[in-house]
């Protein structure tokens, strides 16, 4: 019995080691290309340099002097739109999780469903809506847009956590002379953080990476998204090297939070 649990945990391990590999291996390559450090193809046979440059990275504002801009807009925007999307959904999963609503797990059914939507599907008539009420091409707009988008998804995920709390601390509070804010804040709160923390890291990643949205709601914020498209698309010569070194700088902010937000996580566990 021993053995075969060995050698299930063993060939685990070896499914698990591969695609680890397979989705790091152009991260890598980015990473290297970077550096300098990729094989030169003019010479035959070609001949791997293998002497590490910082040059590309000095050259990534002077390429595109939009680039750092576009970085702290990406960093404004994902994390304005993950404090406002973690909160209405933690006021309206514990509204939901409390209510004697019948059709309450057929609506949380349907918030996987609009979070499963295609953002093209109503991305123009969420244009035109912010046109009239005068918030198209501003911050406040995009960050409106992102947060209804992703509040879906957030919802579904804290009912999943919330549904499992259980209500005996509540209802001591209350018995003790607590209002709801009191409960909220000193009793609900610490005890969902560690989903609202799960939470807000899958709302950043996702406001990080979109495209859509700031790409047909605004033209004066570039997230990186956007500005690394305008600059694939419009530069005639791309340098690769310092393409990569632009990809890497990109990565390093949310890099940074997932690392801070998964210490944070296990802190919350021990």
């Amino acid at each position: 019995m021993n053995i075969r649990r060995l050698r299930n945990l063993s060939s685990e391990n070896l499914f698990l080691a591969l695609l680890l590999l397979f989705c790091l291996l152009p991260l890598a390559w980015t990473l290297l290309a970077s550096f300098d450090i990729a094989p030169n193809n003019n010479l035959h046979p070609p001949v791997w340099s293998l002497t590490p440059s910082l040059n590309n990275y000095s050259e990534v504002g002077v390429t595109d002097p939009n680039f750092m801009r576009s970085v702290l807009s990406s960093l404004a925007l994902s994390t304005c739109t993950t404090l406002l999307t973690t909160s209405v959904a933690f006021l309206a999963v514990y509204g939901l999780v409390h209510s004697r609503f019948r059709g309450r797990d057929l609506l949380v059914q349907c918030f996987l469903i609009l979070a499963s939507l295609p953002v093209i599907s109503y991305v123009l008539p969420l244009q035109d809506t912010l046109r009239n009420v005068h918030l198209l091409d501003t911050f406040s707009g995009l960050v409106l847009s992102e947060a209804a988008l992703f509040a879906p998804l957030a919802a579904y995920v804290l009912y999943g956590y919330f549904s499992q709390l259980s209500a005996d601390i509540e209802d001591a509070a209350r018995i003790d002379g607590a209002d709801i804010f009191h409960i909220l804040r000193w009793v609900i709160l610490p005890i969902a953080a560690p989903g609202l923390a799960a939470t807000a890291i899958i709302i950043f990643v996702l406001s990080w990476n979109h495209l859509l949205m700031p790409l047909f709601l605004t033209g004066r914020f570039k997230t990186i998204p956007t500005q690394m498209i305008d600059s694939l698309s419009y530069e005639r010569e791309l340098e690769w090297p310092t393409a990569a070194a632009a990809i890497i700088v990109s990565l390093l902010p949310i890099g940074i939070f997932v690392a801070l937000a998964h210490r944070l996580l296990e802190q919350f566990r021990l």
